[in-house]
């Protein structure tokens, strides 16, 4: 994925009301900048650190720059806009660079699936072979040399496990992609310090038949990419 007009660097004073976040430019000029991600973002961004932006032409925009990358003072780069997870899987199946799914020959993204009223990330199907439905997350949270997820309670990722344990119930595939977006992030565990239930409800999918997958991504301010797998330690603890 190509950032197409390149990002541009700043310095992090705050991230406030979730959304919005105020930076200084190399020139000088303070800008408040859009947050796509809800989450609680610990370590990616501490004030000080340089955040790398996109700007968008469109008038209707009342911020039309958005928070993209951070560059930690460790030396990390971090995507902190979770919308492009999403992206990198799609293009990541597109050139066959993962290999569990080389398989399939039809993708379709945000297809309504489940008792609970869910979208499935991505439903890949070929003639012959079980439907295959695959949940991506991002993993930002980096403690104790580790990767984990999530990095606050999550009542919908809850739901998507629930439901992944339900379609293998029925004879399809189910996979929970975990898409690592932290180049310090070399192994990936559930956050069970943060949200236990989440943690047990992972454990309980893997056992009932749910993959559970990690891959790595590559982040310049020039581009990303999902790299290689990684290893996902699904029932460790802090």
């Amino acid at each position: 994925m190509q950032f197409d007009p390149p990002l541009k660097p700043a310095r992090l004073i705050a991230r406030y009301k979730r959304f919005l976040a105020d930076v200084v430019t190399p020139e000088g000029e303070t800008l408040t900048i859009h947050c796509a991600n809800t989450g609680a973002m610990t370590g990616c961004a501490t004030p000080g650190d340089t955040v790398w932006y996109s700007t968008s032409h469109s008038v209707t925009r009342k911020y039309p720059h958005s928070w993209e990358l951070t560059e930690t003072q460790q030396g990390h780069w971090i995507c902190v806009n979770t919308l492009r997870a999403n992206q990198l899987v799609r293009e990541a199946l597109a050139r066959a660079a993962l290999p569990e799914f080389s398989a399939y020959s039809h993708c379709q993204a945000e297809v309504k699936y489940g008792t609970e009223k869910s979208r499935i990330d991505f439903l890949l199907q070929a003639e012959g072979r079980s439907n295959c439905y695959i949940e991506v997350k991002s993993v930002t949270l980096l403690q104790h040399g580790k990767g984990y997820f999530p990095d606050a309670v999550t009542a919908r990722g809850q739901k998507h496990l629930r439901e992944l344990s339900t379609i293998v119930a029925e004879g399809h595939r189910a996979v929970m992609l975990f898409a690592v977006l932290h180049t310090g992030i070399e192994d990936v565990s559930p956050a069970r310090h943060i949200d236990a239930h989440y943690a047990e409800l992972l454990v309980q999918a893997q056992r009932c038949g749910v993959e559970v997958l990690a891959y790595q991504a590559q982040i310049t301010p020039e581009q990303m990419l999902l790299t290689r797998a990684i290893n996902v330690s699904v029932n460790a603890g802090l």
